[in-house]
């Protein structure tokens, strides 16, 4: 017979093994004008999405100090559907050694 897994190593999975994909949150129709925000939870963690003025679709984290600021969350639009990832790590690409390499796509695992 085997024992449901503690708190702790709950909480330590979720966080190596979830939190850094991508997780589909709506369809970008959720919020269709600028001003629009969308509040969601992922994974016990409060996120709004919303569409600034020039029509960009951005997350934030809610922080639960008081008076802090909005943290930013990486957002993509992948065919129609926002996806967020909740990785604080850094995912910048470093310069590349070739100079013929110009661009590189990404996409979401979820996508």
């Amino acid at each position: 017979m085997t024992t449901p897994p503690d708190d702790r190593s709950f909480r330590r999975e979720m966080a190596t093994a979830y939190r850094s994909g991508w997780h589909f949150i709506d369809r970008v129709t959720a919020i269709p004008h600028s001003g629009d925000s969308l509040m969601v939870t992922v994974f016990g963690e409060p996120v709004v999405v919303t569409r600034d003025e020039d029509e960009d679709v951005r997350a934030y984290r809610c922080l639960r100090k008081p008076r802090g600021a909005p943290q930013p969350v990486r957002c993509a639009i992948r065919y129609g559907m926002i996806f967020v990832n909740l990785d604080q790590r850094d995912h910048r690409l470093a310069e590349p050694d070739v100079p013929d390499v110009r661009t590189i796509s990404a996409t979401p695992r979820s996508a």
